[in-house]
Formats: C-alpha cells, structure tokens, sequence
C-alpha cells in the first residue's frame, strides 16, 4: 500500500539538510509519495527507513529500457491517468513486424523503409522506434540470419519474438549487446524464459489472455526474480484491449498494484492501413507503452506519429520556440522582416511557407508564452508595446537598412498603434501563411 506524504516524513532523518534539492525534509516526502523523486536522493536514509519506504520509492509503473546508445526505447514510469492531471513523459515506441520467413533482400527493403519513416514536425523529430522479429519458421537458423540481417541494417532496438527458449536464446547471444525485449513469457515457459532474462540482463514480456492469468505469471517472474517486465494481454479486439489497458494502468497508479505496475505492448490485428492506423491510435491513446505495426506506409505512419506528439507533450506548456530573430536564406539588409509569435507551430508554417518563397527574410519570433497568433492577441501576449519590445530587444534595427514590418493579416489591427509605438512602417501580411509566397515576392513592386 503507497504510505502518505506525512507517513514517509516519519521516515526520514528530518534534519532538513538540502542535499535532496529540497528545502525540506517534509518537502521532499510530499515529492516521494507522489512519485516525482526517488528515494536515493536522500543520502542520510537509514537502512531501516529504505525497506520501510521501499514501496513509496518505486514509481507507480516501472522504467523499462530496450536497446542502447541514442536509439534505445524507454517506456513506462507514468504517473497519471489523463495528461491535463500533469503529462505523459514517456511517448509511446511505434514499431513495425518483420517476419523470418521473408527474404533477405525484402527484409532489408523494409528496413529502408523503416528508416525513412523519420519526420521533422514543429522542430522535433518523430520516428519509428522499434523492430519485432517473428520467429515464424519455427527454425534457429532461420531466425538468427534474419536477426543479422536487422542488427546490421539498423540500430534502433529489437524484440525477439519466439515461445522456443532454444530459439531465443541463441537470438540473444548474437543480439546481447542491444538489449533487446524478449517476446513471450507464457505459463507454460516462463521458469526458462525468466532464466534467459536473467541471464542477457534484457527485459520480458509477460503474455497472458486474462488479467487474472497475467497477474499470476508477473508473480511468478517476480518470484524467479525478473523485474524489468512488458505487460502483453494477447491478440483481442479494440475494445477489449481498451479495457484491458485502461484497468492496467489505473490499478498501477490508483491502487499501487505491483502485479500491473509495467507498461504494456500491443500489436494491431487489421492488415489494412486505414483500420490499422485507427487501431494504433487507440493505443497510443490508452496506455500502450508500446505499439506495433503491419504496414510501412508513409502515409498512414504519419498521423500515428503526429498523434504520439500531440499528447506527450505538456498540455500546460504549449511548444514553443525560442523568441529570437531568425535567418531564412540569404538575407541582407534589405530582407523583409515579418512578425509571429514563437508558438511552434505558428513559426515553422510561417518558416516553411517563407523559405518556398525563395524570398530571403527575416522572421522575428515574439515571445506569446507559446499561443498561437489570435490567441496571444487575445490574451494581449502579442500588441504593439510587446512586438515593439521585440524589435528593440532584439536589434533588428542593426539587421536592414529600412524600417518596414510584416504582421500577420488576422491582427491588421495593431498596425496603426504598432506604428506609433515602434517608428517602423508596418504592412499587413496575409490572413494564412499560404499567402506568405505570392505576397513576398510582390512586395515592393
């Protein structure tokens, strides 16, 4: 049972030295019952107290690591519900399914295809994290030249998917320096699949058709003392597996239930790319730490990744970039400089449509506390005094030669006052940045 911020208190030295980073020692029991910090912050802990609160000191849904280096995966260690509560800090790893049955020219075809699913979306980069290997021959052999084939194609992290503890081991001796995530532990070969986890050091997952069942076997890995676990409910329809997550996750953070207290793996069932996608949307949503795909198609990949996106980000703190002036091109002192607040999307549309009109500009970011154009506006985060502020702070004076300013078409109506205030001409852009192109090549004639 998870102790109270006041019980954990009890524990503690209470002397209030500061070495955690908190003023407090109350402070820093608050941060540990809602699982915000670990225990070894604190280094004057006695031993009694460390296996008092060894409960308090775990996070609610375990830190599972798959693979190395800049490419491996990290998944769980949630600890809310819905993400307006606080966030989401692990996205969730979007993986495809290769089998070994395909040949080796199709297998590193799909490997290329793989690695250009790798997008660029308000300045963050989003992509595939993840391979799964089926061991659908039924073959070592067979199995082990594919796994080559991969771990020499990419470096993004593996799952070995196989029940046959022979098989799989003898994947994880070729693939024992990644890390990879052993798919599945199962009822009938969890004692020897639990001993190949031990020894390769790599993560479980545990595979079970009911919840009941599911509990049952993360018991007895426990207990055969692997603690770096997947949770997998088996192939079921959308709905159930909602459920089966939704119940996972809240007995995980609601209950402090150690059985559920691992992120969960999903593979979607439907061969077609729209369903698919619709399926995979749904896990991401609700609370796969994992997904993986059938289809490698741009097109369907991408809303998928765009969603993952969307809700890891902190719905409290909206993207944004940094409030400086920026390059497009070649500029001189006789670039354009237009006007847009740093909400990320906001900037790099403005950026993208800029940079294909082939006009070198300027384009000055205002700091709107990440709002968007009409939102800032509104909340008065972009007006004449704040862009006049702007413009001086950042010297733009000193980049051109004339003192003209674009500002967005939808807030035409600062350009008397903004005048007045800054001394700059100001020109009323277009309404959506669709317009930027045509209007920046005729402005001037």
């Amino acid at each position: 049972m998870a102790l109270s911020g006041l019980e954990i208190y009890k524990l503690l030295p209470k002397t209030n030295c500061k070495k955690c980073g908190f003023p407090t020692c109350l402070a820093f029991a608050m941060q540990l019952a809602a699982k915000k910090v670990s225990l070894d912050k604190c280094p004057d802990v006695t031993e009694d107290a460390k296996r008092a609160l060894e409960s308090a000191a775990q996070p609610p849904i375990k830190l599972i690591t798959i693979g190395k280096g800049d490419e491996k995966l990290e998944i769980g260690n949630e600890t809310v519900l819905f993400r307006h509560e606080e966030k989401f800090y692990h996205p969730t790893g979007i993986g495809f399914l290769l089998e070994d049955t395909s040949s080796e020219q199709d297998l590193r075809k799909a490997l290329e295809e793989i690695k250009k699913l790798d997008f660029e979306r308000v300045g963050q980069r989003i992509k595939a994290n993840i391979i799964a290997l089926s061991c659908k021959s039924k073959d070592a052999s067979k199995f082990e030249a594919a796994l080559k084939v991969i771990l020499q194609g990419t470096n993004l992290p593996v799952a070995l998917m196989s029940d046959e503890p022979p098989i799989m081991e003898k994947a994880l001796e070729i693939s024992k320096d990644k890390n990879p995530l052993i798919y599945r532990a199962t009822s009938a070969n969890f004692k020897e699949m639990a001993k190949l986890s031990k020894a390769f050091k790599a993560p479980l997952v545990a595979s079970a058709p009911t919840l009941e069942e599911l509990e049952g076997l993360v018991k007895n890995l426990n207990a055969e003392g692997v603690q770096d676990i997947v949770l997998d409910t088996g192939e079921k329809g959308i709905a159930e597996k909602l459920w089966d997550f939704t119940q996972i996750r809240r007995l995980a953070l609601k209950k402090a239930f150690r059985p559920f207290g691992y992120p969960v793996i999903a593979f979607t069932k439907s061969e077609e790319p729209f369903q698919e996608t619709a399926e995979a949307s749904t896990y991401v949503a609700k609370y796969a730490g994992i997904v993986v795909l059938k289809n490698r198609n741009p097109w369907s990949t991408l809303p998928i990744l765009t969603l993952r996106q969307n809700i890891y980000t902190d719905p409290q703190k909206p993207l944004q970039v940094e409030a400086k002036i920026y390059e497009i091109g070649k500029v001189s002192d006789k670039s354009p400089v237009l006007v847009t607040t740093n909400f990320s999307l906001t900037y790099y549309t403005v950026e993208a449509e800029v940079e294909s009109s082939k006009v070198p500009s300027y384009i000055v970011s205002c700091d709107s506390e990440g709002m968007s154009v009409l939102t800032a506006w509104a909340a008065e985060k972009f007006t004449a005094e704040t862009i006049t502020k702007t413009l001086k702070r950042l010297g733009v004076k000193d980049k051109v030669s004339h003192k003209e300013v674009v500002i967005p078409g939808y807030v035409a109506v600062l350009s008397g006052k903004l005048e007045e205030e800054s001394g700059w001409k100001v020109t009323v852009g277009p309404r959506e940045a669709s317009g930027i192109p045509s209007f920046l090549k005729n402005l001037g004639k």
